[in-house]
């Protein structure tokens, strides 16, 4: 579900969809192949709908998590750059623990089981090491952390998903029937 101003909002099940746009309040921005029939009528199931009012949402947040921080990081090693899978990926605390560190957004990064032993228990400029990104909290906001130069999102290192593009974002979802939800990414 999008905002009026095409911002995403959540994923929403088919039957509420279909309510707020038989209703008014949303149209549908693309719609799936799939149908919901009635007595009398049928009607494609909305793959995106949008508010035609202006809802403000709060800020959100995601969880602090180990895949967390390696999807905003892009499965990337913030240290040589290099991409890895997610099993061959530690995290790292800038400012380690032992001088006062804590587990922060602002404070861990994904980083390779031999960039980690090199760093050790030092911090990265004592290390001699420079940070690819400045690392930063992962929210649903979070302006074009995942999108390449062209503001395309690739993959991202957990998994192929297929993409559309809705004005500002990116839709990626495995299967529109699937197990996994669609998740929204933005690319400005």
């Amino acid at each position: 579900m999008l905002n009026a101003t095409y911002e995403p909002i959540n994923v929403t099940a088919v039957r509420r969809a279909m309510v707020l746009m038989l209703k008014g309040v949303a149209q549908a921005e693309e719609l799936h192949s799939a149908e919901v029939h009635s007595a009398a009528h049928s009607h494609r199931v909305p793959s995106v709908i949008r508010l035609i009012a202006y809802r403000h949402i709060p800020q959100q947040s995601r969880a602090l998590s180990r895949k967390n921080i390696l999807l905003r990081d892009r499965n990337t090693c913030q240290f040589c750059g290099r991409v890895f899978p997610s099993s061959e990926l530690t995290l790292d605390h800038v400012v380690p623990r032992s001088r006062g560190g804590r587990s922060t957004w602002e404070n861990l990064v994904a980083c390779c089981y031999r960039c980690n032993n090199s760093k050790g228990d030092r911090t990265p400029e004592e290390a001699g090491f420079k940070l690819a990104r400045r690392p930063r909290p992962f929210t649903l906001h979070t302006r074009g952390s995942l999108c390449g130069s062209s503001g395309i999102v690739t993959n991202v290192g957990v998994s192929t998903f297929s993409t559309k593009h809705f004005g500002k974002f990116t839709i990626r979802s495995e299967n529109f029937y699937g197990r996994r939800k669609p998740f929204w990414l933005p690319c400005i």
